[in-house]
């Protein structure tokens, strides 16, 4: 879905800018929601996670296929979710590190970095922060 980002309202793009973490949930090899914080960037219709190789996020997503990132501020709150995989190509590994650099800080280096891509079909949030469009729901 490329077109979340120009779908989003002014206040939501402004929040994305902001420097907060955002809560990546997966699914657990038993089943069960796996939720850790992360830094998250959203470009084109696809959110970008870095992470290490092999770590707990990364199986699920190996394993599950699907996933949501969602940032919260007191009352202002959105969330994407659609389908993730794991990519490892360096280039795409280094385009993801310049956005979270971009949007954060200079990560450390880690030679086993990866990057989860979750290709947004849904987009929720707090009034201010819904895109018009079929994506949108209020959650």
């Amino acid at each position: 879905m490329g077109r979340v980002n120009s779908d989003l309202t002014d206040d939501a793009a402004g929040f994305l800018t902001e420097r907060h973490l955002g809560v990546l949930s997966t699914l657990g090899p038993r089943g069960s929601i796996h939720s850790v914080p992360v830094g998250f960037t959203l470009d084109g219709g696809v959110v970008r996670i870095i992470t290490s190789d092999g770590t707990q996020k990364v199986r699920n997503v190996e394993r599950g296929g699907q996933a949501t990132v969602a940032q919260v501020d007191g009352r202002r709150w959105i969330s994407f979710a659609g389908p993730a995989r794991i990519i490892r190509d360096p280039d795409a590994v280094a385009r993801a590190v310049a956005l979270y650099a971009g949007r954060y800080k200079q990560p450390r280096v880690n030679p086993t970095r990866v990057v989860i891509d979750i290709v947004v079909d849904t987009v929720m949030g707090s009034p201010t922060m819904r895109p018009a469009g079929p994506t949108a729901t209020s959650g």
